[in-house]
């Protein structure tokens, strides 16, 4: 997985999926102050990226979960590639939304699923875990076995790691901060000296302030 997560951070800086500025900082809507923005819808739009993350997808899920009968993605941002891994896979697609439809019948969980039947949850992007796992929460409440979750990437925020860790739910991700932050200083995107304050902001997302 080693060379995955290179490859695959590579990609996302590449396409400016990952953006780094560690002097001019982004505010999240969670009002948190960031050296970093990634959005990996923007994977969808480079064919040749939005296939690495498939084929990533696909080979990770046949290795870890061989036993997955149903490939769930977390509205909205992993739904196409839950949709694509699927595909690759040959399995049914599901997908969690993040509140119940409010009209109709009312679902949260969108698509046919079994009760009872173990399922692999595709997500795009890892913060702290909340919406994530309550998206597991949504599926293990509607009677299927979660079996484990996988991502494009993590910050690899202690507070996720707990989160999971607490919820009894395995992680694995194609690509993560470390791995990133290490090739983007070997590529130039960021300049050895913007090393401390990158690691700075991922031990203390909420409390760093520029």
């Amino acid at each position: 997985m080693e060379n995955t997560a290179r490859e695959i951070a590579r990609s996302l800086l590449q396409i400016k999926a990952i953006k780094l500025s560690p002097t001019n900082f982004f505010t999240w809507a969670s009002g948190w102050h960031s050296p970093i923005y990634c959005d990996n819808r923007a994977t969808l739009s480079y064919p040749a990226v939005r296939r690495q993350v498939c084929e990533a997808f696909a080979r990770l899920i046949a290795e870890r979960y061989p036993q997955a009968e149903v490939v769930a993605g977390v509205a909205t941002g992993a739904i196409a590639h839950g949709v694509l891994t699927a595909e690759a896979l040959g399995l049914p697609f599901i997908y969690v939304r993040s509140v119940a439809k409010a009209h109709g019948l009312a679902n949260l969980v969108e698509g046919r699923y079994e009760k009872g039947q173990k399922v692999v949850v595709v997500e795009d992007l890892i913060s702290t875990g909340g919406s994530s796992l309550a998206a597991v929460e949504a599926l293990r409440e509607a009677g299927c076995e979660v079996l484990g979750m996988v991502a494009i990437f993590t910050y690899g925020f202690p507070a996720a790691v707990e989160n999971f860790a607490r919820a009894g739910v395995a992680l694995d991700t194609l690509s993560d901060y470390p791995t990133m932050i290490a090739l983007a200083a070997e590529q130039g995107y960021v300049e050895t000296a913007d090393l401390a304050t990158l690691e700075e902001w991922r031990r203390d997302p909420a409390g760093w302030k520029r």
